[in-house]
């Protein structure tokens, strides 16, 4: 697992999130393109960060004035990939490194949900790519 460095502009979003919802947050990432706010979570808090019929997660999103996904931090690249493209059900995940050294995760998800895995315009597959790059220094993520 990569180590991330936060801004003071990110520790102070990281302090707000934390305060709105009460969840352990261990990394923002702020998606320009995407309109939206990515926050990492410590393990077994996801449900505390969405909170009740998602009024955490709402509050959030009301109160950064953008989108807010939150993805369940996990110990394996894997794991991470299948928390990253939530809800969408994984059936597999493997690590592919290549020649060069780049290593690239080849995701099998459930058919009913690829859509789900991708997203609009691609929005969950391009979260996903952007987290495990940032955390496990992988260089895609490749719904198979």
């Amino acid at each position: 697992m990569g180590r991330v460095k936060l801004s003071m502009e990110d520790m102070a979003l990281i302090a707000k999130f934390e305060q709105i919802t009460g969840a352990a947050a261990i990394d923002v990432i702020r998606d320009d393109e995407g309109e939206r706010i990515i926050i990492v979570v410590r393990p077994k808090q996801l449900g505390k960060a969405i909170g009740r019929g998602g009024v955490n997660v709402k509050a959030a999103s009301a109160a950064f004035g953008r989108i807010v996904d939150v993805v369940e931090m996990a110990e394996s690249a894997e794991a991470f990939v299948k928390s990253a493209l939530a809800p969408a059900r994984v059936e597999q995940v493997k690590i592919i490194e290549h020649r060069d050294g780049t290593k690239v995760a080849s995701v099998t998800v459930n058919t009913e949900d690829r859509g789900i895995a991708i997203g609009r315009d691609g929005r969950n597959v391009a979260r996903a790519r952007i987290l495990v790059r940032r955390h496990f220094d992988l260089t895609n993520v490749v719904i198979a």
